[in-house]
């Protein structure tokens, strides 16, 4: 590795921090606006020791070696592959580090083989990229809410950055729960995946997937906690079901943002039995919400299910 060039900047933060020694790529220029909120040192410092504790040396091209203690890479072996001093690498798994600028990022990133979710996620705690202020949105646009009663045929409802259920349409009713006979609270989909009341039963909406559900959920949420970081909803929600959940905040720590792709859903409804649908997730951005989509393949034993529910509604499921 070549050498490091290096600068000593004259600054009253030596009472906060006694090593002045700093390397010029570390500090980027303020005025450039890059920054767009504070570092979360201590989250940085975590998800970065996850990332390295998961990857072996033979993924990056590095010998095992006999004598190796720790799990996954050494913190020295990350700090050549992206090209920056052990020292500092060190510094920020420990939150002690200042605020590394975006070629510093970018070279751990790919050092930590991180996925394009992930080294997202690493700039936002390091506070190097743009992020959502202030509370996220609970506003469903008024075309959308719309689309949703224009197809039908189709299960469909939008879901907020913290998983509420904000509109639907009477096909989701039917196919997963009547949203409007509960409370606002009681529509969030996280706390019924991880926190379900006594009547909702050990599954959610019978899918079959209801422990990669889960997973995605923690991972969208760890995201979001990220954007909104003044959001006293998000943050409230995700200390309810850290508290309240095992199995949740087991996950949590794990610290991994980026969810699987769920590409079809199996439900088991009370009244059809199983019915496996495609499932699509469109990203609406302005608002940071996500429509979801269940539908059926045309003249498919699936799509003469959904039709049926579709025909009875959620009043005529409950009478059933």
């Amino acid at each position: 590795m070549g050498a490091l060039s290096c600068e000593f900047v004259m600054t009253p933060a030596w009472e906060a921090d006694p090593i002045v020694f700093r390397h010029s790529r570390y500090y980027p220029a303020p005025s450039r606006g890059a920054h767009t909120r504070d570092m979360d040192k201590q989250e940085l410092g975590a998800f970065l020791r996850s990332r390295r504790e998961r990857l072996r040396p033979e993924d990056v091209g590095l010998q095992a070696g006999a004598r190796r203690r720790t799990p996954g890479l050494r913190r020295e072996e990350v700090a050549v592959l992206a090209h920056i001093s052990t020292e500092y690498y060190v510094r920020l798994e420990q939150g002690r580090a200042p605020r590394p600028s975006a070629d510093v990022l970018a070279g751990i990133a790919g050092a930590l083989r991180l996925t394009g979710p992930e080294s997202d996620h690493l700039h936002l705690l390091a506070g190097t990229a743009p992020n959502r202020t202030g509370l996220h949105s609970r506003q469903v646009r008024p075309s959308i809410a719309e689309l949703l009663h224009r197809i039908p045929t189709t299960a469909g409802f939008v879901m907020s950055a913290a998983f509420d259920v904000l509109a639907w349409n009477d096909l989701a009713a039917a196919l997963m729960e009547d949203f409007s006979a509960r409370s606002p609270d009681d529509r969030n989909l996280a706390r019924k995946a991880f926190l379900p009341r006594a009547t909702d039963g050990e599954t959610l909406y019978g899918i079959s997937d209801a422990a990669e559900f889960r997973q995605s959920v923690v991972m969208e949420l760890r995201t979001a906690s990220v954007r909104y970081p003044d959001d006293p909803s998000i943050r409230a929600l995700v200390v309810e079901l850290r508290s309240g959940s095992g199995e949740f905040a087991r996950l949590w720590e794990h610290n991994d943002v980026q969810p699987p792709s769920m590409l079809t859903k199996t439900f088991h409804h009370p009244v059809v039995g199983e019915l496996t649908l495609d499932c699509d997730v469109l990203h609406l951005a302005d608002r940071d919400q996500h429509l979801v989509l269940y539908t059926a393949p045309v003249g498919s034993a699936a799509a003469a299910n959904l039709a049926f529910l579709g025909a009875l509604g959620a009043d005529g499921i409950a009478a059933r």
